[in-house]
């Protein structure tokens, strides 16, 4: 029992590590160049951003000024009854904020991350592209880039810090949710 238990504590010690380490780097500090920016969808209201999705978006046209990448993907479903998609609502705001419409695909597909991650890779391989700058909360960086290489995609994290999910004690609940979610993942997979 006692070594089940420390098996336990290593497996969550482990993934609190990787997670933590994965959200305090941003791979644009080492990569200059991706094939294209993927923006992973969060909720809207009416085809208007959600403070957090905003702050993805923000930091995905700060990258598209920068030169990162040549196409931006937004991605992400709708909830029952919304009338726009995540993935259109991102769309809008991308070319609000100066993005080309002509260089943004909208996918919406995806109600969960991995869905929409095995979306964008589907297309990407479909255009012959194969790296991306990874754009959602940093909590998120382990998992996300996981799954893009798992399917596929050379993934780089560049996360917001800018999202709605400013106070230490939602910061706090999200590194702990995705510290399960990312060990979850690593054994079970999609």
């Amino acid at each position: 029992m006692f070594v089940l238990g420390l098996v336990g504590v290593l497996l969550v010690g482990g993934a609190a590590v990787a997670v933590w380490r994965a959200a305090h780097h941003d791979a644009a500090a080492d990569v200059d160049h991706a094939d294209a920016l993927v923006v992973l969808g969060a909720a809207q209201y009416n085809g208007v951003p959600s403070p957090v999705f905003q702050g993805r978006l923000d930091h995905a046209a700060l990258l598209w000024q920068q030169g990162r990448a040549d196409v931006v993907f937004t991605v992400g479903s709708k909830q029952l009854g919304d009338r726009f998609t995540e993935a259109e609502a991102g769309r809008d705001y991308l070319i609000d904020h100066g993005v080309p419409a002509d260089r943004i695909v909208a996918l919406d597909i995806g109600h969960t991350t991995y869905q929409s991650l095995q979306a964008v890779t589907h297309e990407m391989r479909a255009r012959q592209l194969s790296t991306a700058f990874l754009v959602s909360d940093p909590w998120h960086n382990a998992r996300i880039v996981a799954m893009a290489d798992d399917l596929g995609v050379q993934g780089y994290a560049s996360a917001t810090w800018t999202s709605a999910d400013a106070s230490q004690e939602s910061r706090a609940k999200e590194y702990l949710r995705e510290t399960f979610a990312y060990l979850y993942y690593r054994v079970f997979g999609g």
